[in-house]
């Protein structure tokens, strides 16, 4: 390329010079360097090759003769060039491809991280509060008697778009670690007041919710948030809401909001909500969560509201939950027929004749909707006809309905007070029992280490009294052997040992305290009498039931009852131990009330365990069809990106054993895998592997 530049350079400048163009120029046409000249003076370069002109024709593009083998070299040698990057790439793509599954498996990682970080960024972003999930059993305490507990919830939505339009900065909760569980939580701030941050507070026997209340009240919304906050849920995020939000989890969540109506379909209203809840009852299961906003609307009355009845009914033994507006008044009060429903109004301010958008749990609502025509700047003389139409048609009706909202507005603040009185009770016990054992534990070192030390010198005083003794006689026998005949020294010899012996049992324990320990073995404790338990420090705890057939015996101490094993526990002696056995106790009863501390952590890490042996495609590894390298190479993959503590299923097949072979000698060495078995008895294609 050097040569040719050189030789072009050097032609251009002669055509210049000649008169041929305004200046030299080398440029290139159809991947050859070439020459420009004007057309009048292409005499200046005989033999050569036009390649290209201009547009006008004024101008030709010329090879010249000299330059043509350089040129052919150039083409040939950058065809080559490119032959060779082509095979560097190709080489380069197929290591890529050798580590095909191990690339997307680091990708599903990053996007793990980065879904983490998103989710983290919203939290932080909205001040939201980590949630957690209701028991499902029913024994569950009287402080989570509420399956949905959810205090101070504001629409997610609207929430964000309200942040959006803050002017000013407002710092975010300042995230901390929650005392070494890794949960991530934030410092309350209120970043917006709008919207109205609402409380869903749902029991666990509630299958139905009703919830009325005036138009633009806020019932659709405070329904889409219950749905919204389910999803975010689901979905690993936090709640906009305060303190420790607690739902349920949900396997579906089915919405039937807003209108259907749809001309191409050819559906009215109230066929468009008729379709959509014939979808939602074919498909809602006893874990599913329903929406349904103004049921049983857009028809007759009458038989919109037997139909709705009907439909509620159906739901109440068919989902976990179902959630309901409506202005239909008969349907507030199945509350008063079953339990299992549940009523709730929107609050509306007869001052101000304007919606506070807040829920009054267990009421009943109305709908409103003259004091809000009145509101919105109706004509005053139809406001007034329309009322007295309504008090013609229900006079009585009205004065019911205020009575049964005042009577279950006093009953739920009276259910309000006895929980708060019965959880300070219990608050009070449990900080009873938290400062007894915390007063027990003060200095636990301390005292351990005084006590040893205390037996440690008595026990090494006592060996130098009994090797200070048998030195004595050991003296006393040496100074006398040499004045005693021969016929005298085994009666010496006797005497010493006799007199040593006498030493050693005068130091040995007790006979006593061995047939102790013998009838401690074999002694049954009886209900109300008082033992010392091991476990809490040997302190005295009281027998509440005789041993069981499992060798244990359930007993009492304080306010705190447990069953404890038959061999920690023993009677009370009916007189006092010597010094150094209750130095011993002292020691024991120190080093289990420390133990205590850990007792918590002890518990937790028993219970780490495999969970349910479920298979799912995330924990499957389909072996079949593929050779045995292959087989080897994805295994060794689907091991390694297992999380600890965890199952994976190998499906290697029956066929002729070799891919099965290889996958069960890979699963016995690898070292992350603790044992493997066949997954079920009738099943000898697929091998369940637990992970370390």
């Amino acid at each position: 390329m050097d040569n040719l530049e050189s030789l072009l350079k050097q032609l251009s400048t002669q055509v210049f010079q000649g008169g041929g163009f305004d200046r030299p120029l080398v440029t290139k046409r159809r991947s050859r360097l070439c020459v420009a000249v004007r057309a009048s003076h292409r005499s200046l370069l005989p033999n050569s090759v036009i390649l290209d002109t201009s547009s006008s024709g004024s101008t030709y593009f010329m090879e010249p003769k000299e330059a043509v083998e350089l040129n052919n070299m150039e083409v040939k040698l950058s065809s080559s060039e490119r032959v060779e990057e082509q095979t560097i790439l190709s080489l380069l793509t197929s290591e890529i491809a050798e580590s095909n599954m191990k690339i997307k498996h680091l990708l599903d990682k990053i996007l793990e991280i980065d879904l983490a970080f998103a989710r983290a960024a919203h939290a932080q972003w909205m001040g939201a509060a980590c949630p957690a999930l209701s028991p499902r059993n029913c024994n569950i305490s009287q402080s989570e008697h509420l399956s949905i507990n959810v205090e101070g919830i504001q629409h997610p939505l609207l929430l964000e778009s309200s942040l959006r339009n803050l002017s000013t900065d407002v710092s975010p909760r300042s995230p901390d670690l929650d005392q070494g569980n890794g949960i991530m939580n934030f410092e309350t701030k209120s970043h917006a007041h709008f919207p109205v941050p609402i409380d869903i507070k749902i029991g666990h026997g509630t299958k139905v919710v009703v919830i009325s209340g005036p138009n633009t009240g806020g019932k659709t919304a405070s329904m889409k948030t219950l749905g919204l906050a389910s999803m975010m849920l689901k979905a690993g995020m936090y709640l906009p809401a305060q303190n420790k939000p607690r739902l349920p989890w949900f396997d579906l969540i089915l919405a039937d909001i807003g209108d259907q109506q749809s001309l191409e379909q050819s559906l009215s209203t109230f066929s468009g909500h008729i379709s959509r809840l014939r979808e939602i009852l074919e498909v809602a299961s006893r874990e599913s969560l329903v929406l349904i906003d103004e049921i049983g609307s857009g028809t007759d009355p009458s038989e919109g509201v037997a139909l709705s009845e009907s439909v509620l009914q159906y739901l109440k033994d068919r989902v976990n939950l179902a959630v309901v507006t409506t202005h239909y008044a008969d349907l507030t009060r199945l509350k008063e027929k079953d339990n299992q429903f549940e009523t709730a109004a929107t609050e509306f301010s007869l001052e101000t004749l304007q919606p506070t958008y807040r829920i009054l749990w267990g009421s009943m609502g109305e709908s409103n909707a003259l004091n809000i025509a009145k509101s919105m700047g109706f004509d005053e003389r139809i406001i007034e006809r329309a009322v007295l139409w309504v008090n013609k048609l229900r006079p009585d009706k009205q004065q019911e309905q205020k009575g049964l909202l005042y009577r279950s507005l006093i009953e739920e603040r009276d259910r309000l007070e006895s929980q708060a009185i019965e959880a300070a009770s219990l608050h009070s016990d449990i900080m009873n029992i938290y400062n007894e054992i915390n007063n027990e534990t003060q200095d636990l070192d301390g005292r351990e280490a005084a006590l040893i030390a205390k037996e440690t010198h008595e026990i090494q005083q006592e060996v130098r009294t009994v090797k200070n003794e048998i030195q004595t006689i050991v003296q006393r026998f040496e100074s006398q052997l040499g004045n005693v005949s021969a016929d005298e020294i085994n009666t010496l010899v006797k005497k010493a040992e006799a007199a040593i012996a006498s030493v050693v049992e005068a130091h040995q324990p007790s006979k006593d305290s061995l047939v102790r320990e013998i009838g401690q073995s074999l002694y049954t404790p009886q209900v109300g009498e008082q033992v010392y338990v091991k476990a809490f420090g040997n302190k005295l705890a009281t027998v509440v039931e005789e041993p069981g057939n499992d060798d244990t015996i359930l007993v009492q101490y304080g306010k705190i009852r447990v069953r404890v094993g038959r061999s920690s526990i023993r009677p009370i002696p009916p007189d006092a131990s010597s010094s150094a056995a209750n130095l011993k106790t002292q020691v024991q009863r120190i080093r289990s009330l420390r133990d205590l501390g850990s007792l918590s952590e002890a518990t937790k890490n028993q219970q780490d365990s495999y969970g349910p042996v479920l298979q799912t495609s995330k924990n499957t590894v389909d072996l079949r069809g593929l050779r045995v390298e292959d087989a080897s190479h994805q295994l060794n993959i689907a091991i390694d990106s297992r999380a600890p503590n965890s199952v994976i299923f190998v499906i290697h097949g029956m066929g002729s054993g070799v891919v099965k072979e290889s996958a069960l000698k890979l699963l016995r060495d690898h070292p992350r895998v603790v044992k493997f078995e066949q997954e079920s008895p009738m099943n000898y294609g697929c091998t369940v592997a637990y992970i370390k």
